[in-house]
């Protein structure tokens, strides 16, 4: 009787200091995802509150209001036209009171937009970044008018492009 020897199978040993440095690796980027959240989240509320230092709180500011415009765009056929209902929003509600009864400087204001209304054409204005850029060439427009006085912001309480 021949013995046969027995054969066991042996399974290498885990090498336990690899998922160790795996965990810890998963752990590190975790923790400096989380950490540049943080870091983003206070930058964002810090940006948003330097944004506009000497600006006066949304309650305190005035607004100067127009009737509607009615304009031919300056596309070719010139069949297309725009209406458009805009406030200016001014530091305080005294100085659009002094705007609002003065009736020249009102009249010169609403010329200004108007004619810069009748320069745009219809494929710009009806994207997000056409009324971006025409609300700022207002902004930009009437300060000439308007002297010493500010516009904060241009607003349109109705905006439609017939094409």
């Amino acid at each position: 009787m021949s013995a046969e020897p027995e054969l066991k199978i042996v399974e290498p040993a885990r090498k336990k200091g690899r998922s160790v440095i795996l965990l810890a690796l998963v752990g590190l980027v975790v923790m400096g995802g989380a950490g540049g959240g943080v870091w983003w989240w206070f930058q964002r509320g810090t940006a948003v509150a330097e944004a506009a230092p000497n600006e006066p709180a949304l309650e305190k500011r005035g607004l100067l209001t127009f009737e509607p415009f009615m304009v031919n765009l300056a596309d070719e056929g010139g069949t297309r036209f725009l209406k458009a209902t805009i406030a200016l929003v001014v530091e305080d509600e005294a100085v659009a009171k002094q705007l609002e009864e003065a009736a020249v400087v009102k009249s010169r204001v609403r010329s200004d937009i108007l004619e810069l209304l009748t320069e745009q054409q219809a494929s710009a204005l009806v994207t997000p970044e056409g009324k971006e850029s025409l609300k700022s060439a207002i902004k930009a427009r009437t300060a000439q008018a308007l002297e010493s006085k500010k516009v904060i912001d241009v607003l349109f309480s109705e905006f439609v492009v017939q094409f």
